[in-house]
């Protein structure tokens, strides 16, 4: 086959495309418009680059839709470009967005962004989101204000900063009742909430279950809560590992009870056995952190309707 003819499968097959041939669906619920998540039972591909790049969050693999095809299948050169071949034209399904797309415009630094941003105060859009829908409580929200971690994002949403080891925001998660994603132009490194000295490394998943976390142990002494924000970079890796050389270490693998958290916490558990820490795998009863405080503050909130005689009310779901 001729390298124009190459070229042009590779521009008209998607990822998306080969994987939904495959089986997989998308998981919108942990997707953004820069990465989709597809599911197919325990197998993740996250598709990006507007579909013509993915990865794979449980291992090294990556790579453009030609590598794709050989990842799920096998197969010689040949093999990869015939079955591209039987894609073109095949339109793949496509998340349901609840956002607009921004249009594109000059972006501005990203510490000039981060600090035009408010921090959340009593009663503004993001402390509600946190403490009505998220069930944090004001300990922890005033914990991370205090920690320059949290600041009002828009329409409602938490902006919960990454942080490199001087300190400097090197990006943000982005969560609310309706977006999630992480910032334009940053990078995920960790965030850190606790004692920034601490010892004790709970590492999660995402901004919200560190918080979760925090509130479920009492912010711990000794403890430092961290998120990867859902990625697992070398500049994320790097992070931890400095953290795990401190004397009495102790690396806590705290992420969530499916298969990209197991994958995670083996990653944690080799670095710990390479660096010589102890190692502790400390799995949610529910899929997240999260999941585990709003079931605690249902039991709680049950508990003082018992006791001033009134009929339980449940708490509302959540996604």
């Amino acid at each position: 086959m001729e390298t124009s003819e190459v070229e042009y499968l590779k521009e008209r097959v998607t990822c998306a495309a080969v994987l939904e041939k495959a089986g997989f669906a998308i998981d919108a619920k942990e997707s953004t418009r820069r990465a989709v998540k597809h599911r197919r039972g325990d197998d993740i591909i996250i598709v990006i680059h507007d579909g013509k790049g993915w990865f794979d969050p449980l291992s090294d693999a990556k790579g453009d839709v030609f590598s794709l095809i050989r990842h799920l299948d096998g197969g010689s050169f040949a093999y990869v470009l015939a079955t591209a071949a039987e894609l073109v034209g095949f339109t793949p399904a496509e998340p349901a967005w609840t956002r607009e797309a921004r249009e594109q415009e000059p972006l501005a630094s990203l510490s000039e962004r981060w600090r035009t941003r408010r921090t959340p105060w009593p009663d503004s859009a993001t402390w509600r989101y946190l403490r009505d829908e998220r069930f944090l409580p004001e300990t922890i929200i005033r914990a991370a204000i205090r920690q320059d971690l949290v600041r009002e994002g828009p329409r409602g949403s938490l902006w919960a900063a990454h942080v490199d080891d001087a300190g400097v925001v090197t990006g943000w998660e982005e969560r609310g009742p309706e977006w999630r994603g992480f910032s334009t132009g940053g990078s995920k490194v960790l965030i850190r909430l606790g004692v920034l000295e601490g010892t004790r490394l709970c590492v999660t998943e995402a901004a919200i279950d560190a918080m979760s976390l925090a509130a479920l142990e009492g912010l711990r002494e000794g403890s430092l809560y961290l998120s990867t924000g859902g990625g697992w970079s070398p500049v994320t890796e790097a992070a931890v590992r400095a953290l795990a050389v401190r004397p009495g270490a102790q690396l806590v693998a705290a992420t969530d009870a499916n298969a990209q958290g197991e994958a995670f916490a083996m990653r944690l558990r080799a670095i710990a056995e390479e660096v010589g820490c102890d190692w502790l795998r400390l799995r949610p009863p529910a899929e997240d952190w999260n999941e585990v405080l709003k079931a605690r503050m249902q039991v709680e909130r049950e508990r003082r309707e018992e006791r001033r005689g009134l009929p339980p009310a449940r708490l509302p779901r959540q996604g």
